[in-house]
């Protein structure tokens, strides 16, 4: 047989043989992964069949379920520059007082106020302000069990409490703490601390 002939018959018939092995290294690799998921989804709808590891895996699903918790939207409540997000907390929230555009004579006090009872509150909180200084800024705040603070227990936060501009002639602003506790925080509020 002519030797120009002989080279390309062999150049393609190893051509051919090299593709039908990638071609079946290929498959089997996809039916390898498609396996691996097969199983994989298979041990996510068993139980182990041990109630330990089975009430361990519902525990992880609630906690799952309680971090997908949302916070109220906020409604942003105002006396002149001043402004807190919501009307309404839950116990363990941060509230969000904003400070924009003081007047660079303005000076005073935000005074946050608990209430002890019907008819009076306690001081809580008092942040300073001076216009000459800064004419605006942010300032996050929570509200945690205390016995310096007299916040002994959930009852000491719940209800209506006050935010009392002091050196102005602003209108107080009322929020509530509600008697629910933020996702995730109720270990900080179980047992009274006074």
């Amino acid at each position: 047989m002519n030797k120009k002939v002989t080279i390309p018959i062999v150049v393609g018939i190893t051509i051919i043989i090299l593709g039908i092995i990638v071609g079946i290294i290929a498959t089997y690799n996809q039916e390898s992964e498609i396996s691996k998921s097969n199983d994989e989804i298979n041990l996510e709808n068993k139980t182990s069949g041990n109630p330990i590891i089975d009430e361990k895996l519902n525990e992880i699903e609630r906690e799952k379920n309680e971090n997908d918790f949302q916070p109220a939207k906020r409604e942003w409540i105002t006396s002149g520059p001043f402004s807190i997000d919501r009307s309404k907390y839950l116990i363990g929230e941060k509230i969000f007082l904003l400070i924009a555009e003081l007047d660079p004579n303005e000076k005073g006090q935000v005074v946050f106020l608990r209430p002890q009872n019907e008819t009076h509150y306690t001081v809580h909180q008092t942040i300073p302000f001076d216009g000459m200084k800064k004419t605006a800024f942010n300032f996050y705040t929570d509200v945690r069990l205390s016995q310096q603070l007299g916040t002994c227990s959930i009852e000491d936060i719940v209800g209506e409490w006050t935010v009392v501009f002091r050196g102005t002639d602003y209108e107080n602003l009322k929020f509530e703490f509600i008697n629910e506790i933020l996702p995730g925080e109720e270990d900080s509020f179980i047992e009274p601390v006074c």
